[in-house]
């Protein structure tokens, strides 16, 4: 007798957060034979480069009878860099050595380069906050927020739901990142976060927290419908609440 097997059944699962891999600085030949000449030349004087210069340029004429070294972009680059070195200390007065930290080419390099980083470590917070912010907003949609842990950068994320909502409030979210911190769950285990805190989140949400933090200690089981008031009473006095809670620490 043949039977029909039952459908596989599906269990819901918590979805993971996102992963964002950094990316990579691509290597870059050339520069890297601009730096290893540079740090070379470091102390040398018009002499010793000068010297340094022709070990280069024969060396460039070894490598041109090779096919494989055709593509070679360190050895012109490192090369030119001896003849602009070369070429820099004989406009300097005689007995000048060379210091790449007093060389403008060097230096303007040095300043692109770091706000070219900068740049590119903002579009990866940026790629991070957005990832996170789809991720909480998965969590929400379950109804599972409260069961997150929150993270180191999550007030930038509530910043972004806000943003994606137009500028409105995000109460929900509020309340998670407010009971974290009241229970000093996930990165607010840390005091130095949250002390930061204190200057990444608004008002009400810390009003909220204070309050909830000496309710908490007050009543200890107190379950979080109980605490729901402190809520609606940080979003419309939050200097009150926050007096409140100083009070009631006495």
């Amino acid at each position: 007798m043949m039977t029909t097997p039952w459908p596989p059944r599906h269990t819901a699962r918590r979805p993971l957060p996102p992963r964002v891999a950094a990316p990579r600085e691509p290597v870059d030949p050339a520069r890297i034979g601009r730096r290893v000449v540079r740090r070379e030349a470091r102390g040398m004087d018009a002499g010793l480069v000068a010297a340094a210069l022709e070990e280069a340029r024969f060396e460039a004429r070894q490598a041109s009878r090779y096919e494989d070294l055709a593509d070679d972009l360190r050895g012109p680059a490192e090369l030119a860099e001896w003849e602009r070195i070369a070429a820099l200390l004989a406009e300097a007065p005689a007995g000048t050595r060379y210091d790449p930290d007093a060389d403008d080419v060097v230096q303007a390099e040095l300043a692109a380069h770091a706000a070219a980083a900068a740049r590119e470590a903002e579009l990866r917070e940026a790629v991070r906050i957005a990832a996170r912010a789809n991720h909480l907003q998965v969590l929400r949609d379950l109804g599972t927020l409260d069961q997150a842990e929150p993270a180191e950068g999550d007030e930038a994320v509530r910043d972004e739901l806000t943003r994606r909502a137009g500028g409105y409030v995000q109460a929900d979210v509020d309340a998670w990142l407010a009971h974290a911190l009241a229970a000093h769950r996930g990165h607010y285990r840390d005091p130095a976060a949250r002390e930061a805190a204190a200057g990444l989140l608004t008002p009400p949400v810390l009003a909220h927290a204070a309050l909830l933090g000496e309710l908490l200690r007050l009543v200890p089981d107190a379950d979080a419908d109980a605490l729901a008031f402190a809520a609606r009473l940080a979003a419309t006095e939050p200097e009150a609440v926050g007096a409140l809670a100083t009070l009631l620490v006495l």
